[in-house]
């Protein structure tokens, strides 16, 4: 059980506390209520962009990290196309310094010219590294332009090409800024040993005075039910061919998401899995592959994927994985088999909660879907769960009505630019 204070500013920032007196570090984490979903489809990959512009420097700050390395801290971030998400560990003696760095760049910015220059140069090197020249690097674009057709889910947070990052300009960034980073649409943690009332006190000092924005609402098309089979072939410079099959799942916060992310892990996950021990060990049909769900905020994606050992064909493989979920809506999932997953899912998400960094991620998260104590529950919905429950969403998404397929070929060159 983890306990936790939380209270909101008069400017609208959502505070979550949680103390750990046998720790000797300390935690913040910082969630904003943007990512790469909130983009407009002219101009992607500014959610990621800005977390990376975050840290140039703000108003009174030129450096983020020297600060904080003084205090004996690391810094990092993250964006998803659901939120962008910022954290500091530190010695807890220190925990104010990091309290200040966050309130001064959610306050203002520097909005350099040199500075921007530099940050679309850094991410227009990581887009042509890890999507244009890395192997299969653009699997995530032909995914998700595949199996959406109307929610921006469509494009992968580093953007739909790199003309969108090249073509950002300091206006954009501030009217980005502007729209989104605000203390009315953040939620921070607090995680470590520290004394509750003088955080409370910093927390008012840094925070407080920042000015209340009012936050566009989030109108987002909502993405058709998916009524038959799509299938794609592309062609790249790869060393082996590669099956990719996607299905529409529910999204994170919906009752039937825990069934969907145990599914995911009796087809996929470890070799005693369904697919790992028919489509490798028994028939030879794959060198490797994953199963697993993206838990987005809004409806998202179920995904198998695998690489084919040599002389197998794509139709032989993709008939072979219908041919193994057929069977498991058929005929359900054995006790052990249940059991099994079940347990390792509950002993992670115990292991997850002895971390300072998860818990204070996941207190802003839960907090962000309007129930903090979820870190608590969520492990409760899992509990519940029954065999019958997994074959239940096995029937109910596994369709191939459902279904994007890409038959991955290796020849020919890369499209995405």
């Amino acid at each position: 059980m983890i306990k936790f204070k939380e209270y909101t500013l008069d400017n609208g920032l959502h505070v979550v506390l949680h103390k750990d007196e046998n720790s000797s570090i300390a935690v913040t984490n910082l969630l904003y209520n943007v990512g790469s979903r909130d983009e407009d489809e002219s101009q992607t990959g500014f959610a990621h962009l800005f977390e990376h512009f975050m840290f140039e420097g703000s108003q009174h700050i030129p450096n983020y990290d020297n600060p904080l390395q003084e205090a004996g801290g690391d810094s990092n971030a993250f964006t998803n196309p659901d939120c962008t998400n910022y954290y500091n560990i530190l010695p807890a003696v220190n925990l104010e310094t990091a309290l200040w760095l966050e309130s001064d760049r959610m306050l203002g910015l520097a909005f350099e010219e040199e500075s921007l220059a530099t940050q679309k140069s850094v991410v227009t090197e990581e887009f042509k590294e890890h999507y244009l020249n890395k192997p299969y690097g653009d699997q995530w674009h032909l995914m998700l332009d595949l199996a959406y057709t109307q929610h921006p889910y469509r494009w992968p947070t580093i953007g739909k090409n790199l003309s969108h990052i090249e073509g950002m300009d300091m206006k954009a960034i501030k009217d980005f800024f502007n729209k989104h980073y605000a203390p009315n649409n953040a939620y921070l943690s607090v995680v470590g040993n520290f004394d509750e009332e003088e955080v409370r006190h910093w927390i008012e000092t840094y925070f407080g005075s920042i000015p209340f924005k009012n936050i566009p609402d989030r109108q987002l098309p909502k993405e058709p039910i998916q009524r038959e089979l799509r299938r794609v072939k592309h062609h790249a410079l790869v060393e082996s061919n590669a099956l990719i099959v996607m299905w529409h799942c529910s999204a994170r916060m919906a009752k039937t998401y825990p069934s969907e992310d145990i599914l995911s892990d009796v087809l996929g996950s470890g070799r005693s899995s369904r697919c790992q021990k028919e489509l490798i060990d028994e028939q030879q049909l794959f060198a490797d592959l994953n199963v697993y769900v993206l838990g987005s905020l809004d409806p998202g994606l179920l995904v198998f994927e695998g690489r084919l050992h040599d002389g197998i064909s794509h139709q032989e493989a993709e008939d072979a994985l219908w041919k193994t979920l057929e069977n498991l809506q058929a005929e359900g999932l054995t006790d052990q088999e249940f059991k099994k997953v079940i347990n390792k899912t509950l002993t992670d998400q115990a292991m997850d909660d002895l971390q300072l960094q998860n818990i204070a991620y996941n207190l802003s998260f839960f907090a962000s879907q309007g129930d903090t104590n979820g870190i608590n529950t969520e492990s409760t919905l899992y509990n519940k769960l029954q065999a019958s429950d997994i074959q239940e969403a096995a029937r109910r998404v596994l369709s191939q009505s459902n279904a994007s397929v890409i038959h991955y070929c290796k020849s020919g060159a890369s499209s995405i630019s």
